[in-house]
């Protein structure tokens, strides 16, 4: 299989290629996937990337609630639009994490079930913090003491509002209206986005898998697997009802049978399609084989990731935010906030569109982000050793 046919094709359906310019941020995730946050810049990246969209313009989104940070697949965070707000929360009913963390401590269901009533009360009158919700729940909120701290689950409010998310009784925003800055605060979800939702665990997981193959296909039943979190009896399952086919004869990646005519006419771009993406863009997170978007080349490659420097190609995940051509990546960068910069180095010869697409984005993250946080706790400090190594691979630009 032509690896550059199929780069160029996974940008494509991602999105990476223009085509997206203009639409809604719904329209962009309903397209390209589900947004993964982990509280950095991921989501509005992917946005920016695809359609051109501002911050102001992904917030205003968020606070209509066209689009919204909920669990879903894996149990994890990602930012979904309300076509598959009910599909992403039957996703994550099935990895209580908290619960299985709160039951070690001692503490059982009938607990929880009592602190979600205390909780549903509160938000009654209006949104709350955790610890405006601590406070209004009174006693039913129970510390877990030291060997709670040592596991991660201080006290058992955590443990309820994972179930009333998950449940679609309540959804967290965010203070400030961004998805970058963690802080949050709870409230009632009226209606409740499940309320009509019919589908069981397995139909759901099937409906996963469309989409899964629809975003990022041709893919195998690992990445897929890996995406959903399923066993492999579960995955082969989810797949069944959609007659997957092989994208040339023993290849272990499937598609959907409906796109093979039109991946059979593709034809990869003649000239350069250069994006700046999150590290955690869907394009790379969605099937997780870093290799597969390496030119060969670029495999040994040595990069400086969280414990020295490694093989770019034995990496399960990019050390830094991505620069992209046709799926290829062919690039790294970060923002350099004390200097109010992008730090970039290129796999290619940098040429003016690669410089104009760096300039764009630059300006996207300073004049809107301010910062582009890979996630939480990333921070300029804990990011200083990244800039340094991609400006002397850059020759210091």
């Amino acid at each position: 299989m032509d690896q550059t046919k199929l780069r160029a094709w996974w940008a494509y359906r991602q999105g990476l290629d223009g085509s997206l310019e203009g639409k809604s941020a719904a329209e962009v995730l309903e397209h390209v996937g589900w947004a993964r946050s982990v509280g950095g810049v991921g989501p509005y990246l992917t946005l920016f990337s695809r359609a051109g969209l501002s911050r102001e313009n992904v917030d205003a989104a968020i606070a209509k609630t066209e689009i919204h940070e909920l669990p879903s697949t894996r149990g994890c965070a990602y930012v979904l639009p309300a076509s598959d707000y009910a599909l992403g929360l039957k996703l994550a009913q099935g990895f209580a994490g908290e619960m299985k963390t709160a039951e070690k401590l001692g503490v059982s269901a009938k607990e929880i079930d009592k602190l979600c009533d205390a909780v549903l009360r509160a938000l009654e009158k209006e949104p709350l913090d955790p610890d405006g919700l601590r406070a209004a729940a009174g006693k039913a909120v129970r510390n877990l003491g030291a060997e709670g701290q040592k596991k991660g689950l201080a006290t058992t409010l955590p443990v309820a509002l994972e179930r009333l998310q998950t449940t679609g009784d309540i959804r967290r925003i965010p203070v400030n209206g961004r998805l970058d800055q963690q802080r949050f605060k709870y409230t009632l979800w009226r209606p409740n986005p499940l309320g009509d939702f019919k589908l069981s665990t397995e139909e759901a997981c099937t409906e996963l898998a469309r989409r899964y193959f629809r975003w990022i296909g041709p893919a195998s039943l690992a990445e897929f697997q890996w995406f959903s979190a399923l066993g492999v009896k579960a995955a082969k399952a989810a797949l069944e009802p959609l007659k997957l086919e092989p994208v040339a004869s023993g290849d272990e990646r499937l598609m959907l049978p409906a796109d093979r005519a039109k991946f059979e006419s593709f034809k990869p771009p003649k000239d350069p399609q250069y994006i700046l993406t999150s590290g955690i863009d869907s394009l790379m997170l969605l099937r997780r084989d870093l290799r597969s978007l390496l030119d060969p080349k670029d495999l040994d490659r040595s990069v400086f990731a969280d414990r020295g420097v490694k093989p770019l190609g034995g990496l399960a995940d990019l050390p830094n935010h991505a620069i992209v051509d046709r799926g290829r990546i062919v690039g790294l960068w970060e923002f350099d906030i004390e200097s109010n910069s992008i730090a970039w180095t290129a796999f290619v010869k940098p040429d003016k569109a690669l410089r104009d697409a760096v300039a764009r984005t630059e300006q996207y993250v300073r004049e809107q982000l301010g910062d582009a946080r890979a996630f939480s706790l990333d921070s300029p400090k804990s990011r200083a050793p990244k800039i340094a190594a991609l400006r002397k691979a850059a020759g210091g630009r």
